[in-house]
């Protein structure tokens, strides 16, 4: 859903507004880019030009003559001439000057980096103060500049047999320009509260926010890291992307750094320093300029750019506080303009065209969607140092008041340093009007549930996966079921569901209520019963979530089940700092479903009674999250995951037929980069003590059918199960598996035909104890281990893909096709 968000923002990538004077600065004998030139205007202001060396005059009729400088150039000034819009700025290097100032062998630039590195516990605002407040108003347009559109009306003609014939009017950029001058495309606006001391660290609380044409906000959309709050830290955040800091405590040796001039910043003098990345290939590259005080090497400045498929300036603005002595930040803006894509996208719908620059001439009519441009500001105000701060609920990085999203428009007025112009006011009528009328805040809403797997109907949601399922038990499986929504009632929920076996012939039923009991925490007190039916020996976490699939592939292969009939009281809550927790009690009739006894010390079950109390624990230290009026939300992702499990079986309670205690573990990690790549890692253990049944033991999901040939055993693949593993094969009461997966992105073959290449490598240990306890099922244990590895090739014909593994190691089969297995994958990107 935080891409759906992020997306609907942006409403389409575009080309920032081009200014009525642009330019570019290069060297005059190399014609190398200069990046990060100065330009003074005569008005005494001046403007830094960006990483290409390009920059934009605002207001030239205002001026006469601007001038162009660069350390280690002649500067030039230029006379600005009427009707000209673009000047190619040529510099000459001063003599003895033409390569980086070098004193006893090494760049000034690199001492000062160390000064500036070392000197972060004192330059620091997190480090040097014991604690701080202020307030923040925030505003984020996306808009374009009326004078960069032409907003002429074209004719369009076509040629038939060599005569040029008038066909209609093109009023694209006319309607757009009369749109443009009148309102934005779109907007938001948020004033929130940071608080921070030493012991709690710091925390939002977002006091009024809106976004405009929602009642409600986008609440995923908040929670966004579009910038870094700190410039200090190793890595940097730009639209929730991580890049080496430029002051990270291994800078130096991610980046060359040059100083490029000296400047006067709140009356104190500054360094300004330009860094680049040593590896000129790598695909997250981070450019941009540091300011850095001259006595106390602390940052006053920073301009952060990210050039790829977007075209992306961060900036950083700081105010020297006098009475502490440290540059705390002041105001931030950020810049999304088009970027350098040879390849038109589709985003909502919509096609964005793209002309990749450098590369020679446009190749098409520019379009109003070039024109558009993503702004946003924050600035600062009521500042307070080192008093006393206390930070409650220090579980969540994010707190939304729920009275944030219905503030009148004076409250608005005063935070904000400006009263709203007429284009602005006019967005917010514009868009309500819009939004209402193609009821795009309901479609969203929906959306987000079925994502989820549930199509809301009113007061209920219909659980998308209980309509239909497939199973060699089973067959297919018709049913239906439902969860009671919001508009039901906010403080209970009832849900149920009711689906028929086609081959076994029984139809199977399960229902259940639960009361809220704590808003904050979202904890819920709940009963359920089911009487279904549910695969042996496998493993899962009852804080998991539903994971949505329009369909359940390894259903497809599976042959054995137990029939159970289970009551459960459970309490689930989030009460805990970064966890979410689930604590239940349940008494089961376990019925197996595949010819199985079990014998322990020597007394047959072929049927028996369980109550189980189990305790899982869901732990995301490194997460952000955000507490919103209607729930909390993880707001930022990060890895490694754990999930923790305890299960005991209660023997003799409410006739329960065996004691044993289960304990089960999981680790996750997931690292994904800017050119569409991705790592992830998965580690899962399990161990079982006592009298268990086959039925509750352990099976690392095996996903191999036991038949003759390739072709004959091929079928669906899984997420994280073993594909060369046939279906009852091992079985563990105590086990380890690994997973290591590197996908690659997406690319064309020929038309059509698409790839999203992945390679994959997995392992498995285990053991079983009394293993002649189990009669009626014949399998191996896993105690010399398992290996398998293979590549999958997703996407080749739209959601569709193959993949192939390979079995080695010590259960490598003596026939070879044995070990090999080919599966059909399906990737579904709904958005």
């Amino acid at each position: 859903m935080r891409l759906l968000t992020f997306l609907l923002f942006f409403i389409s990538f575009a080309c920032g507004a081009q200014s009525a004077i642009t330019g570019i600065v290069k060297d005059s004998k190399t014609g190398e880019i200069l990046p990060f030139p100065t330009i003074y205007q005569q008005n005494g202001k001046s403007v830094i030009g960006d990483v290409d060396g390009k920059f934009v005059l605002d207001h030239p009729q205002m001026h006469e003559i601007f001038t162009v400088d660069y350390v280690g150039y002649t500067e030039r000034s230029f006379k600005i001439t009427p009707g000209r819009i673009f000047y190619s700025v040529a510099l000459e290097p001063t003599a003895g000057q033409l390569q980086e100032i070098v004193i006893g062998g090494e760049n000034p630039a690199i001492e000062i980096i160390r000064k500036a590195i070392r000197g972060k516990i004192i330059n620091d605002p997190q480090q040097k103060l014991n604690s701080f407040s202020y307030n923040t108003y925030e505003r984020l347009i996306v808009t374009a500049n009326p004078d960069s559109i032409a907003g002429a009306l074209d004719s369009i003609y076509e040629y038939e047999k060599a005569a040029r014939i008038f066909k209609k009017i093109d009023s694209t950029e006319y309607k757009f320009k009369k749109l443009i001058e009148k309102r934005h495309i779109y907007q938001t606006e948020k004033v929130s509260e940071f608080l921070f001391n030493k012991k709690q660290g710091l925390k939002e609380n977002v006091l009024a926010t809106r976004m405009a044409g929602f009642k409600q906000p986008l609440y995923e959309f908040i929670g966004l890291k579009l910038q870094s709050y700190s410039v200090y830290t190793d890595k940097i955040d730009i639209l929730e992307t991580k890049y080496a800091g430029p002051l990270a405590s291994d800078a130096l040796k991610e980046y060359h750094y040059k100083i490029l001039d000296t400047v006067t910043i709140d009356g104190r003098n500054t360094y300004m320093l330009y860094f680049t990345p040593k590896d000129k290939n790598k695909k997250k590259k981070l450019d941009g300029i540091v300011y850095l005080d001259m006595q106390n090497y602390g940052v006053a400045k920073t301009i952060f750019r990210v050039k790829n498929v977007i075209d992306v300036t961060s900036t950083h603005f700081f105010s020297y506080e006098k009475e502490k002595g440290i540059w705390f930040p002041d105001r931030k803006t950020l810049k999304i303009v088009k970027g350098n894509n040879k390849q038109d996208i589709k985003i909502l719908g919509e096609t964005i065209k793209f002309d990749a620059e450098g590369t020679g001439k446009r190749k098409r009519d520019t379009e109003p969607t070039d024109l558009i441009y993503v702004y946003s500001e924050a600035g600062n105000f009521d500042k307070k140092f080192d008093i006393p701060v206390t930070i409650r609920r220090t579980g969540v990085a994010i707190d939304i008041k729920k009275e944030a999203i219905n503030r009148p428009e004076d409250y608005w007025n005063n935070f904000r340093p400006d009263t709203l112009d007429t284009r602005s006011l006019t967005t917010y009528t514009a868009m309500d009007s819009i939004v209402a009328k193609e009821n795009w805040e309901q479609i969203i809403i929906k959306g987000k549930r079925i994502i989820n797997g549930y199509f809301p109907a009113g007061p209920i949601d219909i659980d998308l996966q209980k309509i239909i399922k497939y199973n060699n038990y089973e067959g297919f499986r018709p049913g239906l079921g439902f969860v009671t929504n919001n508009k039901f009632a906010e403080t209970f929920r009832l849900s149920g569901y009711g689906a028929y076996g086609t081959k076994d012939g029984v139809f199977k039923y399960g229902m259940g209520g639960a009361v809220r009991v704590g808003n904050f925490s979202n904890s819920w007190i709940g009963f359920n019963y089911a009487d279904d039916i549910t695969e042996i020996a496998s493993t899962s976490f009852a804080t998991d979530k539903k994971v949505f699939k329009i369909y359940d592939p390894r259903l497809l292969n599976l042959l054995t089940f137990y029939n159970h009939q289970t009551y459960m009281g459970y309490i689930e809550t989030k009460i805990l700092p970064k966890t979410e927790s689930r604590w239940q009690l349940e008494r089961s009739r376990i019925d197996p479903k595949f010819g199985y006894t079990y014998i322990p010390e020597n007394t047959p079950y072929t049927l028996f009674y369980l109550t189980l109390a189990t305790v899982s624990v869901q732990w995301n230290p490194f997460s952000d999250f955000m507490q919103t009026p209607t729930g909390r939300i993880e707001s930022e992702k990060r890895y490694p995951k754990f999930t923790f499990q305890y299960t005991q079986s209660l023997g003799g309670l409410l006739d329960s037929d065996f004691s044993f205690s289960k304990f089960d573990a999981r680790a996750e990690y997931e690292q994904k980069y800017l050119n569409g790549q991705k790592t992830s890692a998965l580690i899962q253990s399990g161990l079982a003590l006592g009298d268990t049944p086959l039925t509750h033991l352990y099976s690392t999901s095996p996903n191999n059918l036991s038949k003759d040939g390739v072709l004959a055993r091929i079928n669906f693949a899984s997420k994280n199960g073993f594909e060369t593993m046939y279906f009852n094969e091992f079985f563990s009461s105590q086990y380890i598996t690994g997973q290591l997966r590197h996908s690659f992105r997406k690319f064309t073959i020929s038309g059509i035909l698409k790839m999203a290449p992945a390679l994959v490598t997995r392992a498995a240990w285990g053991s079983m104890d009394n293993k002649n306890d189990h009669i009626g099922a014949s399998f191996n244990t896993l105690e010399k281990g398992y290996y398998e590895s293979g590549v999958e090739l997703n996407e080749i014909l739209s959601i569709a893909g193959i993949s192939a593994f390979y079995r080695y190691g010590p259960y490598h089969l003596p026939q070879f096709e044995k070990n090999i297995a080919v599966k059909i994958t399906f990737v579904l990107n709904l958005f």
